[in-house]
């Protein structure tokens, strides 16, 4: 016995085959359009805002890794500098910016962590006001001092500020910078007096421990390290835990005495807050791949950084973290 579902007309069958003749001849067509629609379409030009001045370590990190972001995302990728207030002028423009993926901020781990601990104004909430994308590199500073200070270990530098307590000035790239309360927490640690003087960068800070201005300043790697080796500063500790792949010879400040001494920073990509998802997506997938690159890699950690990839909640769960570890870090520091 037949089935009425089962009793198909054979004009019916020959409609149907044709349907689906169709069907299958569209597919190839209809296939990319739905897969576009999936991926957020990018703006012809990023601006990747880096808070700090020209020359230094962040836009240094910024400027290795645009080209390479350009190459990844088919679109064009360009630093701009907006340097002031330890970083948080540049984080305020893409707070303020549209959420459209043309304006990115290249954060550095001070801005987003340390900042909201010593600045009284600050214009915008890191935690509120970005979108974190992508976790990008990790960093240790490095103490340098003047070639010509008579000193050439941690110790003997802490017996000189004590022997001369108005001439050891450490420079920072800001009020509330990495290196700022690097040296801020060596004087709570030793007691030994220094006097901080900020400035909108380290690279003008490095400039002026070089010209004999400062006598030191805590610095990242990746800028110290050819003046080091040139001879123009010297090294006296890194802030690790461990001692630095890139300056083994150069021991840890918990080495040199000073116990429990572990301060380190990173950088990371943001964007302003209420990004579309899928956009956030394609640029945390473009970061994953550029620091996968074993070229962009090795130059990473050729000037002392390590690569720190991942998704966007570990960036997110990273800037939670370090802000409360500085707030007890930071307490009694406050930015003009």
């Amino acid at each position: 016995m037949n089935h009425p579902q089962n009793h198909i007309h054979p004009g019916a069958q020959r409609r149907k085959a044709l349907a689906l003749l169709a069907g299958s001849a569209l597919w190839p067509l209809l296939a990319p359009s739905r897969a576009m629609a999936q991926q957020a379409p990018l703006p012809a030009l990023v601006k990747l805002v880096v808070g700090y001045t020209p020359g230094g370590p962040v836009d240094g990190a910024a400027r290795l890794l645009a080209p390479a972001l350009a190459q990844e995302l088919g679109t064009q990728v360009i630093v701009e500098n907006r340097p002031g207030a330890g970083g948080s002028m540049g984080g305020d423009v893409v707070a303020k910016a549209a959420p459209d993926g043309a304006t990115l901020f290249f954060g550095a781990s001070p801005t987003i962590t340390i900042n909201p601990n010593v600045q009284r104004k600050m214009p915008f909430d890191p935690m509120k006001d970005l979108t974190p994308i992508a976790p990008l590199v990790a960093y240790t500073n490095v103490l340098v001092v003047n070639k010509d200070l008579p000193v050439r270990s941690v110790a003997e530098l802490l017996a000189y500020a004590k022997a001369n307590p108005q001439k050891v000035f450490y420079g920072s790239a800001g009020v509330g910078s990495s290196n700022h309360l690097s040296g801020a927490l060596l004087e709570k640690m030793t007691g030994a007096p220094m006097a901080h003087v900020a400035y909108k960068g380290s690279a003008p800070a490095l400039s002026d421990v070089m010209g004999g201005t400062l006598a030191m300043m805590f610095d990242i790697i990746a800028t110290s390290r050819p003046f080091i080796e040139s001879g123009k500063v010297r090294a006296l500790a890194v802030t690790s835990r461990q001692r630095n792949r890139m300056l083994p010879e150069v021991p840890t400040m918990i080495e040199s005495g000073v116990a429990d001494f572990d301060v380190g920073g990173w950088f990371g990509l943001y964007g302003p807050a209420r990004m579309d998802p899928a956009m956030v997506a394609r640029f945390n997938a473009a970061a994953v791949k550029v620091l996968a690159r074993e070229a962009v890699a090795t130059r990473l950690l050729e000037q002392g950084y390590e690569v720190w990839s991942g998704a966007p909640q570990v960036l997110a769960d990273k800037g939670q973290s370090d802000r409360k570890l500085w707030a007890t870090v930071s307490k009694g520091i406050e930015a003009e």
